[in-house]
């Protein structure tokens, strides 16, 4: 059988199964909030159309807006000011074969669970190598915090001085872009970055270095307790937005039974 029909094989017959890693668009789901001199990311809204009644008797269909970067979404290149002259740095000029790829998952969820403000550090990334192997080239890194299992304003964390989440440290992220190649990074939060990440230097260092050299971001990831520490595969296809900064998406996982 060829590569391509041993895996619809597989798929069909449960050997592979699809994890969704995405979270339902709804009009509550938390976006970002913004110091209040910035503008904001809109929520996602639907508007009924037609509902098999006078305004179209045989269809149903909604009207929806939202922002490029709300629910679970793609970060293209274009998005942050280091990659606004990378080329294919919209969503719409990546090639697709960047949508899919390899996954390594970093489990910080206990790490996490001790400190909001948790920042994953070169050494967290070596000690997971350590155990499952170097991250290969290409690949996406997806940090696993458990933060998708918040609901409401704990999902956001947000206290006097802004939010407060978990995220990468600037190390750690030019380890992940420099020395391992990655493809893209992803997060269980509500950005890339740690919720604390304007102190950082340089501030909002994912976005910075990832945007900066050509990869890309997930955020508001969900499920990643499911996936394992290696082996699965992304599919992760923004819309084919023009000069798109990013883009709401379904995240798909598919991953082997042992």
């Amino acid at each position: 059988m060829s590569v391509l029909a041993t895996l619809a094989a597989a798929l069909a017959g449960g050997q592979v199964r699809v994890i969704d890693l995405t979270h339902t668009l709804d009009p509550d789901f938390p976006v970002i909030i913004l110091p209040p001199e910035f503008g904001q990311c809109a929520r996602f809204r639907m508007e009924e159309v037609s509902h098999y009644d006078h305004r179209g008797p045989a269809w149903k269909w909604h009207n929806i807006s939202m922002s490029e970067h709300t629910g679970t979404h793609f970060d293209a290149p274009v998005h942050w000011i280091s990659g606004r002259d990378v080329p294919q740095g919209a969503v719409d000029e990546i090639p697709p074969d960047r949508f899919i790829g390899p996954v390594c998952v970093i489990d910080c969820s206990d790490e996490a669970a001790r400190d909001d403000d948790f920042l994953l550090t070169p050494a967290h990334v070596e000690a997971w190598e350590a155990r499952h192997g170097r991250i290969p080239p290409r690949a996406w890194v997806l940090m696993r915090t458990d933060w998708s299992k918040r609901r409401g304003a704990a999902y956001l964390n947000m206290g006097k001085d802004g939010p407060h989440s978990p995220g990468p440290s600037a190390e750690a992220i030019r380890l992940l872009v420099d020395d391992r190649d990655i493809l893209g990074f992803g997060t269980e939060t509500v950005g890339t970055d740690a919720g604390q990440g304007a102190h950082l230097s340089p501030p909002y260092p994912a976005h910075y270095i990832l945007h900066g050299a050509g990869r890309y971001g997930l955020q508001c990831l969900a499920n990643l307790d499911r996936l394992p520490p290696t082996g699965a595969v992304l599919v992760a296809a923004p819309l084919k937005i023009k000069g798109g900064t990013g883009s709401p998406l379904r995240v798909l996982a598919l991953v082997e039974d042992a």
